[in-house]
């Protein structure tokens, strides 16, 4: 079962485009990612606010906050 979504928001920066996601139970806005790749599914991890995960950066156990830019 997924614990997030991709909204319809998206921003385009260095040539990338970031998604904003959704946490589906309850429906709160997170930040901004590339793509599943940068997030998992699963457990606590989780991006807030106005942090960015993009290309190879995986976040499996943590939180991303503030406007952090975490990125390969």
């Amino acid at each position: 079962m997924k614990k997030y979504e991709f909204t319809d928001k998206v921003k385009h920066v260095h040539g990338i485009t970031l998604h904003r996601i959704k946490h589906i139970k309850t429906g709160k806005l997170g930040g901004w990612i590339e793509s599943e790749k940068n997030l998992s599914q699963f457990g606590d991890a989780w991006v807030y606010g106005d942090a960015w995960v993009y290309g190879d950066a995986w976040v499996s156990n943590g939180v991303v906050s503030g406007k952090a830019v975490i990125y390969d």
